[in-house]
């Protein structure tokens, strides 16, 4: 039911002019279903109040509550459309009013870390661009249908929300960076594995997928109590990010997991200079996949002590100071920072194995990103003493990744199972850091456990083979017309 009211919605955006890809079909989807969400959650914490005797202190006025613009309901709970608003005085309803009037909760809500300050700030951040109010009033109306209230239903919602991101990951080139397959995210969280009272960061948070999947791998670990519950909610999970849209999306799919007022931060991540990361500024799990390839100006590389337009190298110096002593990481990297020669990328390498132990290497197979043509590795390391000795695994999961063929659980099972005792096999292998060359530091991926293909003959015994086949087949042909 809840996927063909998201295509419905989808069908009808698809019809509006406004909206023009993958990417605004979400965007848009989003912020209608976070005022249906919100409803809900107003709506349960009124009843609550209810039953205390107490009178709830709604955060949205009358005016502006999803019961009076968006669905007024006569007495038999169906739409009042004599009230209700549609075509252009919608749209101008919610241009001129609803957006102004939620955004500026950003300047008066008390602290970044309440939902009044995310409901400003995704209203600050989105524009409608829903221009029929014919279509708006439908879309609506799919919304309203959508049920909230159970933690099934938002199970079921938050599964395909995150459909809708990994669709819009395929959409395009520019859709890839929001997209990291669950699969790879629950082998690095094993292997990293989050404890309860341990904060979880991500500095370039996109769509949140690492933080939704941590949460769920330590609910369902934990000893059940409100004070577990609470940390969970409150205190174990921190992201930021950059781009307007991904922070909204990422904000939703934290609220459909079931965290109420997600700590993630709009910002420039790489816009703090290293200098000004204190203690407690630090956390004790990084799990990442910083964008590739992008270029920051002159005036972000200064924050830096590794100057380098690449951001995931700053990214990675910005995680590096982050991570508490004893904290772990596991972080999605480009490969060639293992082995490029620029000055930026052997001053990182050697940062890396002078001040953390950099103990496992996965090497990802090509295609594992969607429209993304770079090969990733998967650094896994933990701050606080040099490194040694490197495990490396190479994943091969035995056909061509691609859109019809993404990475499964299936093909991990083996890597977080070996990566407890890191043995050597044919896909996996040691490397003593004392061996490497101390000049480049080079960290390339060389299995030196590949079984050995056949040699390849030589022109002489090809040559001499095809003489004897002919002669065969002379011999064949024949006897054949002997017989005829």
């Amino acid at each position: 039911m809840f996927e063909q009211t998201f295509k419905n919605i989808d069908d009808l955006l698809y019809k509006d002019s406004g909206a023009d890809s993958e990417l605004d079909y979400i965007g848009q989807t989003s912020w209608v279903m976070f005022l249906r969400y919100l409803d809900e959650l107003e709506q349960d914490k009124a009843d609550e109040a209810g039953l205390k005797g107490q009178d709830y202190q709604y955060i949205l006025d009358e005016k502006y509550r999803w019961g009076s613009w968006a669905m007024p309901k006569d007495a038999d709970g169906k739409v009042d459309h004599h009230v209700a608003m549609t075509g252009p005085d919608l749209v101008q309803f919610v241009d001129g009013e609803l957006f102004p009037y939620l955004a500026k909760f950003k300047q008066t809500a008390e602290s970044p870390q309440t939902i009044e300050y995310k409901i400003g700030e995704i209203f600050s951040e989105l524009k409608n661009k829903i221009q029929s109010g014919y279509n708006l009033r439908e879309i609506l109306e799919y919304a309203d249908a959508l049920p909230f209230r159970s933690s099934k239903d938002k199970h079921e919602l938050s599964h395909l929300y995150e459909t809708k991101i990994k669709n819009m990951g395929n959409a395009g080139r520019n859709g890839g960076q929001y997209y990291t397959p669950r699969p790879l995210i629950r082998a690095m969280i094993k292997v990293v594995n989050p404890k309860m009272g341990e904060t979880v960061y991500d500095g370039a948070a996109g769509s949140c997928g690492f933080l939704c999947e941590a949460y769920e791998y330590m609910k369902n670990r934990m000893d059940r109590s409100t004070t577990n519950f609470e940390t969970l909610h409150e205190h174990t999970f921190y992201g930021k990010e950059k781009k307007n849209l991904a922070y909204v999306i990422g904000i939703m799919n934290m609220i459909l997991h079931g965290i109420e007022a997600p700590n993630i931060i709009h910002t420039n991540t790489l816009g703090e200079s290293l200098s000004d990361i204190q203690e407690k500024d630090r956390y004790h799990v990084i799990l990442a996949n910083p964008p590739f390839g992008g270029k920051e100006r002159k005036e972000v590389q200064q924050n830096f002590d590794i100057k380098t337009g690449e951001t995931a190298f700053l990214f990675m110096q910005h995680f590096l100071k982050s991570l508490k002593t004893g904290g772990r990481a596991a972080v999605v990297i480009k490969n060639t920072v293992l082995s490029n020669t620029d000055n930026a990328s052997v001053a990182l390498r050697k940062l890396i194995l002078e001040t953390c132990n950099l103990h496992t290497i996965l090497d990802m197979p090509s295609g594992t990103f969607l429209g993304a043509g770079v090969k990733t590795v998967v650094l896994f390391f933990d701050k606080g003493e040099p490194t040694k000795n490197i495990w490396y695994y190479q994943l091969d999961p035995g056909r061509n990744m691609g859109k019809t063929n993404p990475l499964n659980d299936k093909d991990l099972e083996a890597f977080v199972e070996l990566q407890k005792t890191k043995p050597e096999t044919e896909q996996s292998w040691n490397l003593k850091v004392n061996d490497i060359d101390e000049t480049t530091c080079d960290l390339s991926v060389k299995n030196p456990n590949t079984p050995e293909e056949a040699p390849l003959r030589t022109p002489e015994v090809i040559l001499a083979e095809m003489e004897i086949l002919d002669v065969q087949t002379n011999a064949i042909l024949k006897s054949i017309k002997e017989l005829i």
